[in-house]
């Protein structure tokens, strides 16, 4: 009897011994993005994944969903939501209705420069990803995408020209849809995906957008002009679901925290030097950049004060973080007390 229960321990300590406790931990977190396989983007995350998976031992593995066959980032959100998802790459806008101060770099002529925003986004990034962990997403960086322009098929210099277009605007953009509002017309708002045969049909003749969103959609195709004025500035980010997050142990979160935030950085970077790139691109293909006369650029600026107090108002930032963001700035709206 003595045997029996001798053998029966020694099962029981080689099983113990056997059981590698991380294997429970193990996580595979899926995220989605409309960023094509191929992409710098894609290339960049994947090597990240790939660096994370070989540092946590297989503990956390990424899958990835490109090209946008999750849909668009209201989508995205969704099926996060829902656990269909972990996370996304996506617009830093797309968290407005759980964290509305997320909206806050698109506002119209925000930043006069690439170097302006980056200078002003040391100390307000903190505290952007701050609030958006606090509201249930890890986030590891905000890259930049650049800024956007007017382009069109017809010459643009004022108000009145931009009247007699055929404009679209993305679905839900607030700005957009605010910008339209001012000049007094109802644009045309289409999804990202109806673009391209917008203007090949003429339904549109307008867009905004940035140089390497107007090359790698192949709608530079059909403008011809592009309004030589920086208009707002994109941003974008990974973010996962904290609930799933929080699951991995300490050392694992911060591995990933470190890995991903330096594929961020580097994507930043690198787009800064696409758009450089792109805008040179643009003029070698014939399109033309149109500069305004400072009379145009006083209109264009009343124009942005308006909407960025309708955005003020509709989406009440937090105050700490809107005089960060408009510091030194002279056009910016006071904040209203």
């Amino acid at each position: 009897m003595n045997n029996v229960f001798k053998t029966i321990a020694l099962v029981v300590a080689v099983s113990v011994m056997s059981f590698n406790p991380t294997d429970a931990q193990a996580r595979t977190i899926k995220i989605a993005t409309i960023s094509p396989e191929g992409t710098f983007w894609m290339k960049q995350m994947r090597a990240g994944a790939k660096e994370i998976k070989e540092r946590t031992q297989g503990r956390v593995k990424f899958k990835f969903y490109p090209g946008g066959v999750m849909g668009n980032d209201d989508n995205v959100l969704r099926k996060i939501r829902i656990g269909q998802l972990h996370g996304g790459a996506v617009t830093l806008g797309t968290l407005s209705q759980s964290t509305p101060d997320t909206t806050i770099y698109g506002l119209p002529f925000l930043f006069s420069s690439i170097d302006d925003a980056a200078e002003v986004r040391k100390t307000t990034d903190p505290m952007l990803l701050k609030e958006i962990e606090d509201n249930g997403f890890v986030s590891f960086g905000i890259a930049q995408g650049g800024f956007t322009y007017l382009m069109s098929k017809q010459r643009v210099n004022s108000l009145d020209d931009l009247k007699q277009q055929k404009s679209w605007v993305p679905e839900k953009s607030e700005v957009g849809l605010s910008v339209y509002r001012y000049i007094g017309v109802t644009p045309i708002s289409l999804p990202f995906s109806d673009v391209l045969t917008g203007l090949q049909t003429g339904l549109i003749n307008t867009i905004i957008t940035s140089p390497i969103g107007a090359l790698a959609l192949q709608w530079h195709t059909h403008v011809e002009y592009v309004v030589d004025l920086p208009l707002n500035y994109l941003s974008a980010m990974m973010i996962v679901d904290k609930k799933v997050f929080d699951k991995l142990s300490d050392s694992d979160q911060a591995i990933v925290r470190e890995v991903m935030g330096e594929v961020y950085k580097k994507i930043g970077e690198q787009n800064r030097v696409d758009n450089i790139a792109a805008r040179e691109a643009l003029i070698n293909q014939g399109v033309k950049f149109v500069k305004l006369s400072d009379k145009e650029k006083e209109e264009w600026d009343e124009l942005g004060l308006a909407v960025n107090k309708d955005m003020i108002q509709k989406y009440k930032y937090r105050k700490e973080l809107y005089q960060a963001v408009t510091v030194n700035k002279t056009n910016a709206p006071a904040f209203p007390e």
